[in-house]
């Protein structure tokens, strides 16, 4: 029999949305923040030559460029003042959350709870600047070593510093004003805008290459294809499940029984969403952006990179698949489904897994469980990213059709209706606490008048 929540959510009415003023008051919000972000995308860094800039980029487009400015919503081609996007938080979080797990102090943080989790967001923050000021000093030397730059020196440097800098902490607090009083994840939001922003001029460029012959029509219908097959199979596998009996013990209360309910706790397929894609990227992108801006020599670390890590390179899809897998397995077991942590909820609550004994050994099936399963969500997630590169690289198609892209538009479109549902729900159901209340009130008024 269906619970009173679940029969909720079947005859939940998308006309509830105007009564819900509180989640359009959200939604208002944060869709007014991620339009502040579009037009700050336009606004170019002090002291750039723009001609130059633009015939720099159209040649750089066709490799690594291609990559940024999807990322970015286009700033890097413009060298806007969110050039850098987010990637130094994104970063500085992988930083901050490898060094959580292996360092005593910050794991105590870990376990101190709101007060802890405020002190990481602290550091994390801190190691958003270093970064971001490595990054930038980085990207204004390129700039004056490609000659971009109207007015080079070191007025120019500390400009594109200071102006990149303050522009990709602007952005961190955007993602987080808009994931406490918008709707969604901020920091993903801000990601899915960029990418969705550059679909159209990359669509526009597919097609007119289909017009000029440079592509066939049966690659153009076989992409097309894909595109589709590749979000249908995304959809499934995050929704896809693995289900943990869980069984709760009888009690008596007087004369009558309680309890003794069978439950199950849902393991998805791919516990960790879209955060192993992310953090990958943000990897691979740090040094190459970096690279990108360099003189053009083939010497040196920066050689290396531009030689090897550059999309389509054997190298590139080795760290960007093991990137993947890795963050795969870190960010479920130490962020998204601590296994300890769920195995003393369930022993507070009563329930256990017939047949294991509550406590650690809980958390020790658990564990199994989940790296069974993560098997499968990690190959499926370097499968989406990876494949989609491998065939864009041997077909040289100039959509950048990535998988890493196609995997966040989804999964942040997924996550953020979730979130719309919830609390249409949660809507729905205050309504009907009034109404009972409302209702109670009259019967109440009712007796007294007899």
């Amino acid at each position: 029999m269906a619970s009173a929540a679940e029969q909720m959510a079947a005859n939940m009415n998308w006309g509830a949305f105007g009564k819900a003023k509180e989640l359009q008051q959200r939604m208002l919000f944060a869709i007014g923040l991620l339009i502040v972000y579009r037009l700050g995308t336009y606004i170019p860094v002090p002291g750039i030559d723009s001609v130059q800039l633009k015939l720099f980029f159209d040649q750089a487009n066709q490799g690594i460029g291609g990559m940024l400015n999807m990322f970015t919503g286009g700033a890097v081609g413009r060298m806007a003042i969110f050039a850098l996007g987010i990637m130094p938080y994104i970063t500085s979080s992988i930083i901050i959350q490898l060094l959580a797990s292996m360092v005593p102090y910050l794991e105590q943080l870990k376990k101190e709870g709101e007060q802890g989790r405020k002190k990481i967001n602290q550091y994390t923050r801190y190691g958003t600047v270093v970064l971001a000021l490595f990054q930038s000093y980085g990207i204004a030397a390129g700039i004056e070593s490609q000659g971009l730059a109207s007015d080079p020196g070191l007025f120019f440097r500390a400009s594109c510093v200071i102006t990149l800098v303050g522009g990709t902490m602007f952005l961190m607090w955007l993602g987080e004003q808009i994931t406490a009083r918008g709707i969604g994840n901020g920091i993903s939001l801000i990601i899915f805008v960029g990418i969705v922003a550059e679909l159209p001029s990359a669509l526009a460029q597919f097609f007119a290459s289909g017009r000029s012959g440079a592509l066939s029509p049966a690659v153009i219908i076989s992409v097309m294809v894909m595109v589709v097959a590749v979000i249908a199979f995304v959809v499934f596998v995050e929704r896809a499940l693995r289900k943990v009996y869980i069984q709760y013990p009888k009690r008596q209360v007087g004369m009558k029984m309680y309890g003794g309910e069978n439950s199950n706790l849902p393991i998805k397929l791919n516990p960790s969403g879209v955060i192993p894609a992310i953090f990958a990227s943000s990897l691979l992108l740090l040094p190459t952006t970096i690279s990108t801006f360099a003189k053009d020599d083939n010497s040196g670390v920066l050689g290396f990179i531009s030689a090897y890590l550059g999309p389509g390179q054997l190298l590139y899809f080795a760290f960007f698949g093991g990137m993947i897998v890795f963050f795969a397995y870190f960010y479920t077991l130490n962020v998204s489904f601590k296994t300890d942590d769920v195995a003393d909820n369930l022993k507070k609550q009563g329930g256990f897994v017939p047949g294991i004994r509550p406590g650690e050994r809980t958390s020790q099936y658990l564990e199994f469980v989940v790296i069974r399963v993560l098997v499968l969500g990690s190959a499926y997630l370097a499968a989406v990213c990876l494949l989609p590169e491998v065939l864009r690289s041997q077909f040289a198609i100039p959509f950048y059709f990535g998988g890493t892209s196609l995997l966040i538009v989804v999964s942040v479109t997924m996550d953020t209706i979730t979130q719309i549902q919830s609390h249409l729900l949660a809507h729905q159901y205050e309504g009907l606490i009034e109404k009972s209340r409302l209702r109670g009130k009259g019967r109440k008024k009712g007796q007294v008048r007899r």
